[in-house]
């Protein structure tokens, strides 16, 4: 058997390009090509195997002392990476924000890597940073709807930024609130900031006791990183019951009030478009009142709901999202782009300059560096995968993508209701919704007997985190599984089906399927039995 070398003449010729179609990598390139469209043609899950077995592939912990040539690391890789990873193409994977991408995203991967900028600084970025400029501009647009004048001026100006691109929403979530500390606690004269004199310095300077981030309990997770990172202490992420699945701005308004009155500093309320886990929108334009009279930041997480702005037909759900200081939205979601493409938005083209950087060798002032107002330094050109797709969508193609999202879930939650063993728990406001199994018989009893609930609740919590892990160990189908409460069962926390309708790819015979398979799991089981035989005893 060959064994590579150690040379410099082998090291060569891993960093050049093939010489022919019929070269060594040449063929590697078209294996693995191969490879990867027959397992995106797969089921969730292609091969069964445990993760404690996968471990063992990589338990490995020393660097491998000798080289190995690229077609057997390659012939590796697809052992052990790509037959136990996740097919999220599948049309069967409902159960996360992550779905199927357009294939021509897997061509401009090659240029992307191949390219390889640097989007910290124009030295590394000459043609990038323009590019991302202008995709920052298009969004903001969508967005914020300002007129050619305003856009003329900011979009590639050296000392403003629309907005930043970064690897995800959380980044984009922290970025918003920095900058909205960074305001609240600026310079004035006397006090050199709190970028400059710490936060410490910046409370006592305009007289707080505390400062908070408020949002509904559906907030994300990244908003209790930001207040970690800021150094607000996560007990100061205010987060508010929220039955209806929405910020009440009657409650976010009386607490701000509370709040302030206690010495205390609302820095920003946080309404979510699109939540994680329900999908709901909370009212942005009543929220956006409410941070006014508090005079506080508005900073709308759109992660997932702020594509729903390409579709005339339902944009108006975010109505009043023009409205906010800032906007967090994730490409890699609903505008199915791979991995890494997360933005912030700023109304304002000034707010970026409240955390604004320099550096001698790079970042210098004056420079249109991205990285004098990124969180993240080095990173990748992601915003061609923004830019290819905006101009190969285009506006109406991401309506089409998005309306039809909307109403297949619209299509699955009638399924579940007109389903004896399905309880619908939350309606899709997006493509966004949560259900449970729930036994005819059972429903039937809560419903003459509201004082039952609790106990039927816990053993259908069981019920369903059951059928969710078989289902998901079967591998033909996914649907992830959370607790929340409602207005139905008031402060009862209950588990629930979660389903992301995000693949253009799942039909509606795909969702039939996936109902029968969850109804012949739990009609199976001992909790089903259970539930059923204390109805009818």
């Amino acid at each position: 058997m060959a064994v590579a070398e150690v040379s410099l003449e082998h090291l060569f010729r891993v960093f050049t390009m093939p010489e022919g179609k019929d070269s060594k990598l040449a063929q590697i390139e078209q294996h693995l090509s191969d490879n990867l469209a027959d397992f995106l043609s797969q089921h969730v899950v292609t091969k069964v195997t445990s993760l404690e077995q996968i471990e063992q592939s990589f338990a490995e912990f020393n660097v491998p002392e000798h080289p190995e040539f690229v077609s057997e690391h390659a012939a590796n890789l697809l052992e052990k990476l790509v037959a136990n990873s996740v097919n999220t193409y599948s049309p069967t994977f409902i159960g996360h924000m992550t779905s199927a991408l357009p294939y021509f995203h897997l061509s401009l991967a090659k240029l992307l890597v191949g390219l390889n900028q640097n989007l910290v600084k124009i030295e590394t970025s000459k043609a990038f940073t323009p590019l991302e400029r202008q995709v920052l501009g298009m969004m903001h647009e969508l967005v914020y709807a300002q007129d050619s004048e305003f856009y003329n001026t900011y979009l590639h100006s050296a000392n403003h930024a629309l907005g930043a691109f970064c690897s995800g929403g959380t980044i984009a979530n922290v970025t918003a609130l920095w900058v909205a500390r960074n305001k609240a606690l600026a310079a004035d004269g006397v006090f050199k900031g709190v970028a400059r004199e710490g936060l410490a310095a910046g409370l006592a300077h305009y007289g707080y006791k505390k400062m908070a981030i408020l949002s509904s309990r559906r907030g994300h997770y990244s908003l209790s990183k930001s207040v970690d990172l800021l150094g607000l202490g996560r007990e100061q992420l205010i987060t508010l019951d929220c039955p209806t699945q929405r910020l009440s701005p009657e409650k976010a308004l009386a607490f701000g009030k509370q709040y302030a009155e206690q010495g205390n500093k609302i820095l920003s309320i946080v309404g979510v478009a699109g939540t994680t886990e329900t999908g709901h929108v909370d009212p942005l334009d009543e929220l956006a009142d409410v941070a006014q009279e508090l005079g506080c930041h508005f900073h709308v997480d759109a992660a997932w709901g702020g594509a729903t702005l390409f579709s005339s037909t339902h944009r108006n759900i975010l109505k009043g999202i023009q409205r906010a200081d800032s906007v967090t939205i994730d490409a890699h979601k609903q505008m199915y782009v791979p991995m890494g493409a997360g933005m912030v938005l700023f109304k304002d083209p000034n707010d970026s300059n409240a955390v604004r950087h320099h550096a001698n060798y790079i970042l210098r002032a004056g420079s249109k560096d991205l990285g004098a107002t990124t969180l993240e330094g080095s990173r990748n050109g992601m915003a061609m995968m923004v830019y290819a797709s905006l101009h190969i969508f285009g506006r109406q193609g991401y309506e089409l993508l998005i309306n039809q999202s909307i109403e297949k879930a619209k299509i699955f939650a009638r399924m579940i209701q007109s389903h004896p063993d399905f309880e619908l728990i939350t309606p899709p406001t997006l493509s966004l919704l949560t259900y449970r199994v729930n036994p005819q018989e059972v429903q039937q009893q809560i419903k003459a007997d509201p004082s039952l609930s609790p106990h039927f609740n816990e053993k259908l919590d069981k019920l369903t985190v059951y059928v969710q892990k078989q289902q998901r160990e079967a591998g033909k189908s996914f649907v992830s599984r959370t607790r929340l409460q409602t207005q139905t069962y008031g402060e009862q926390t209950m588990t629930v089906f979660r389903v992301v309708l995000a693949n253009p790819l799942t039909t509606e015979n795909d969702l039939q399927n996936i109902l029968d398979e969850q109804v012949a799991i739990a009609s199976k089981s001992q909790n089903w039995a259970e539930l059923t035989e204390k109805v009818t005893q």
